[in-house]
């Protein structure tokens, strides 16, 4: 201690009170504490308190960790028209009003994941047929054209032909905005094909 310049820890004082030595010695010793620390909380200063990790980022996490939902809309040639990202614990009807909204079509083929009452009830008012098969726990039973339901397999195959580059099926993007224009380039060069 003594050759940081540090004195040396004295004896017990008078009244045996080791602590009010201690004091003087750190006090003396030039060791000070920063006015801007001395708040109820422990931490960095007040201009250092700012929100970390992945707000709005489309990362949730599930049960497999943090995964990201690509919720896609493929044209009848399953090229790529119009996707949205969201967090992988989010339902997939909850991405399908932006997905829709100014685009023209004349049906939309979904999986049963889709089978909510707001989405048949917004394609009846366009004039589309809703090509989803119904949820076994619907109570009243709804047909299912199941000859143009066999087309939904270009969706599932965009989604395999997407997820062969490795850069997409695993998400090195950090932010949500490389990420999009990652597929967004993947899916032109899949349409040039």
């Amino acid at each position: 201690m003594l050759e940081l310049g540090f004195p040396a820890i004295p004896t017990m004082g008078r009244k045996r009170c080791i602590r009010e030595d201690l004091q003087r010695l750190v006090r003396r010793s030039g060791f000070r504490i920063r006015d801007d620390r001395r708040h109820h909380r422990s931490g960095p200063p007040a201009w250092h308190w700012r929100k970390r990790g992945t707000q709005n980022q489309a990362i949730g996490r599930s049960r497999g960790g943090l995964t990201t939902k690509i919720l896609a809309l493929v044209d009848a040639l399953g090229n790529l028209v119009r996707f949205v990202l969201m967090p992988g614990q989010r339902h997939d009807s909850v991405g399908v009003e932006p997905l829709i909204k100014d685009i023209d079509f004349q049906a939309l083929l979904a999986d049963k994941a889709f089978d909510v009452d707001w989405l048949r009830a917004e394609l009846n008012k366009r004039g589309a047929i809703a090509v989803i098969p119904p949820k076994s726990n619907r109570t009243k039973l709804i047909q299912c054209d199941v000859d143009m339901y066999r087309w939904r397999h270009l969706v599932e195959n965009f989604f395999c032909k997407l997820k062969e580059f490795r850069r997409i099926a695993t998400r090195y993007e950090k932010t949500d905005g490389s990420f999009k224009a990652m597929i967004h380039l993947v899916g032109s060069l899949l349409a040039i094909r």
